[in-house]
C-alpha cells in the first residue's frame, strides 16, 4: 500500500517503522527537519517537510495516489483538517486521525464523510490508561494484552525461583494447573533474548514468559510462575498531564489515589475535575514530599509525566524510598530496556502500546488484534480465519500441522 503519515513524533516514528518493514511505500510529513532526517537514516521512506494541513504539502507527499492517510500529529485540529482535505481533494479511501479531545472522539457525527471524514479515531492517551488498568487489576504482570474481545489474555510474567514451573519442562505445565485451566505458553525470553518454546523447554528463573489463557484463568495462571502479590489498594500518579488525569479519573472510585503536579493552573484544574483524588502541587522528585506523603506505604507509584528523565527519577525514587511497585513511561526505547527490572518494575513505552489498534486497522481485514511485546521486540496477532480444510491451510487442523512461518511461534507439544 502507498500510505502517507503525518507527524514524525513518537507514535508517527512507530508507526512508519512497523509499515515499512512490511513492504508498503511509506511519505512521512512534518515541520521538523532534523527528525524526519533521523527517520530517513535509518528507514526506507520518503520525507517532506512541511504543514500536514495543507492542500500544497499533502500533494507533495503524493496524496493523490495513496491507498491510506495517517494523521497522528500532536493536534487535533490539524489531523481532523487533513483528514477533509484528503477526502475532499484527493479522495483518499482510509483515513485515520489521532484525536485527544473527548468532544471529537464521542461526537456522533463530527467524525462522518460529511463532515471531518475520520474512518478511524485513535485516542493514545485512552489506550494507555487502558493499559495502566489492566496492569493494577493483574500487579505480578508485565503486560497483559487482551484478545477475542476481552475473553483471552496473553499474560507477560518473570517467573521466580521457587516458583512451581521453575526447573520444569513446558509440557509439565497442565500437570500443575488447577482443573479445568487451561494455558499455552506462547513466548520466552531469557536474559533479553528469545527462545522458540517447545513441550521439551524448560523455565528457567528470571525468564520473561508470555502465557496465554482465558482471562477468568490468567490468576490461576500466575499463580504457577511467581509470589502472587497483594491486590493494589493506594495508588500514587506523578503527573496531572492528560494520561495522568485519565489514569487517576480511571482509579478514583476503587482505589485511594494521590496525584502530584507541578503547575499550580493544571492542579488547581485536576481538584476540580476529580472527586476523591487528592491533588498535591509540587515535584514528584522531590524526597521530603514523597516522605510526607508516606511513599513507603504505597501499592503502586505511576511515573505519567511527559518527560523520561523525570518519569525515571521519581520511580526510581519511589522505589528507593520503600514503594512496593513502580510503573514510568518512557518514550526512548534505550532508556526503558535499561532502567525495566532495575529501580523500576515495569516502563512503557507509549508509541509502542497506543500503535496497535491503529496497525489493526491498517492490516484490516482479518488481523482481529495487533499488541507490541517488550516494547517492539515481537508482535502478538489475532486472526481470524475462514474456508475449510481445502481452502486454508489453516481451518480443519490442528497447530502442529500449520505451515511454519520463520519468526512465528504456534507448535502443538507446547503446554
Amino acid at each position: 500500500m502507498k500510505i502517507v503519515i503525518l507527524g514524525a513524533g513518537q507514535v508517527g516514528a512507530s508507526v512508519a517503522e512497523s509499515l515499512v518493514s512490511e513492504d508498503n511505500d511509506i511519505t512521512i510529513v512534518d515541520s521538523d527537519p532534523e527528525r524526519l532526517q533521523q527517520l530517513q537514516d535509518h528507514l526506507d521512506l520518503r520525507t517532506v517537510v512541511g504543514n500536514a494541513a495543507t492542500p500544497s504539502a499533502l500533494h507533495d507527499a503524493g496524496l493523490e495516489d495513496a491507498d491510506m492517510l495517517i494523521a497522528v500529529t500532536q493536534s487535533d485540529q490539524t489531523n481532523l483538517v487533513a483528514c477533509k482535505v484528503a477526502h475532499s481533494i484527493f479522495n483518499v479511501p482510509m483515513r485515520i486521525a489521532r484525536l485527544r479531545s473527548t468532544d471529537f472522539l464521542e461526537s456522533e457525527t463530527l467524525l462522518k464523510p460529511e463532515n471531518f471524514a475520520v474512518d478511524f479515531a485513535l485516542c493514545p492517551e485512552q489506550v494507555i490508561t487502558d493499559y495502566i488498568i489492566k496492569l493494577i487489576e493483574f500487579p505480578e504482570a508485565l503486560q497483559v494484552l487482551s484478545f477475542a474481545k476481552d475473553r483471552v489474555a496473553l499474560v507477560a510474567v518473570r517467573v521466580y525461583a521457587g516458583g512451581l514451573m521453575v526447573g520444569k519442562p513446558i509440557k509439565e505445565m497442565s500437570d500443575h494447573l488447577t482443573a479445568g485451566v487451561e494455558a499455552r505458553i506462547a513466548a520466552i525470553f531469557r536474559r533479553d533474548r528469545p527462545i522458540t518454546p517447545t513441550g521439551d523447554t524448560v523455565i528457567e528463573d528470571g525468564d520473561e514468559v508470555f502465557v496465554l489463557a482465558a482471562d477468568e484463568h490468567i490468576r490461576f495462571v500466575l499463580r504457577e510462575m511467581r509470589r502472587m502479590m497483594k491486590p493494589v489498594v493506594r495508588v500514587m500518579i506523578a503527573g496531572g498531564g492528560n494520561i495522568g488525569l485519565r489514569v487517576a479519573r480511571a482509579l478514583e472510585h476503587k482505589y485511594q489515589v494521590k496525584i502530584i503536579e507541578g503547575s499550580r493552573t493544571r492542579a488547581e484544574l485536576i481538584a476540580n475535575t476529580l472527586q476523591e483524588t487528592l491533588v498535591l502541587r509540587g515535584d514528584a522528585t522531590d524526597e521530603d514530599l514523597l516522605q510526607q506523603e508516606a511513599i513507603d506505604e504505597m501499592d503502586l507509584f505511576l511515573a505519567l509525566t511527559n518527560d523520561d528523565e523525570n518519569n525515571i527519577m521519581a520511580a526510581s525514587l519511589a522505589k528507593r524510598m520503600g514503594c512496593k511497585r513502580v510503573v514510568a513511561l518512557i518514550n526512548r526505547r534505550a532508556y526503558a530496556e535499561i532502567v525495566q527490572g532495575g529501580p523500576i518494575d515495569i516502563a512503557i513505552s507509549p508509541a509502542q502500546v497506543s500503535i496497535g489498534a491503529l496497525l489493526a486497522h491498517v492490516r484490516h481485514g482479518d488481523v482481529a488484534q495487533v499488541h507490541s511485546l517488550r516494547r517492539g521486540a515481537a508482535e502478538a496477532l489475532e486472526i481470524v480465519a475462514h474456508g475449510d480444510r481445502k481452502t486454508s491451510k489453516a481451518v480443519g487442523r490442528r497447530i502442529g500441522e500449520l505451515p511454519v512461518i520463520p519468526g512465528c511461534n504456534a507448535r502443538r507439544d507446547c503446554a
